[in-house]
Order: C-alpha cells, then structure tokens, then sequence
C-alpha cells in the first residue's frame, strides 16, 4: 500500500509542476507582450519626432538655400545662373548621398 501512495504522490508532484511550468510560461508570455506593447508605443511617438525633425530641417534647407541663391544673384552671378548653380550642387550631392545610402543598405552588407 506504501508503494501505491508513493506512486500516486510522485505522479501528483509531476502533475502540479506540469501545471505550474505551464501557468509560469502563460505568465511570463503575457508579460512579455506588454512590455512589447509599451516599448512599440515608445518607438512610435520616437518616430513621429523625428518625421517632425526631419520637416522642420527641411525647411531650414531651403531658407538657407534661397539664402545662396539671392547671395550668388547679389554678387553679379544673376538670379537664373545662380538659382542653376545651387540646384545642380544639391542634386549631385543627393545623388551622391542617395547612392551611399542604398548601397549600404544593401543585402550582402547586412549579412552577418
């Protein structure tokens, strides 16, 4: 009769840690998608300030290129050949950043 109890409380322990592990697993599962939840609301809002940033030194950029253009217009260059010059330097140095940019980001670059 020993050996039947010892059998029935060795298989009620492996029963209740089964129980357990699996109630620990639920919980640690639960958790973990509310921390995600958390840190993906901080990237948004994170993101949506640096959009905002991005747009407002957009729009330094060009105040300050208008700013080129009337100097280079002031200096004897003229309004059309001076808006030209500054309009073909800021395309090729986009062009240059564009091709950086997009070779960097390449598949065989990010592979570890």
């Amino acid at each position: 009769m020993t050996n039947n109890q010892e059998s029935r409380g060795l298989a009620t322990l492996v029963s209740d840690l089964a129980q357990q592990v699996t109630s620990l697993l639920q919980t640690e599962s639960r958790l973990l998608r509310a921390e995600m939840s958390e840190k993906i609301s901080k990237a948004g809002a994170g993101a949506a300030e640096v959009l905002a940033g991005a747009i407002c030194l957009l729009a330094a950029l060009m105040v300050l290129l208008q700013a080129l253009v009337i100097a280079l217009a002031s200096a004897g260059l003229g309004a059309g050949w001076s808006s030209l010059l500054v309009g073909i330097v800021v395309a090729i140095l986009g062009i240059i950043l564009l091709r950086s940019g997009t070779k960097s980001m390449a598949p065989s670059e990010l592979t570890p």
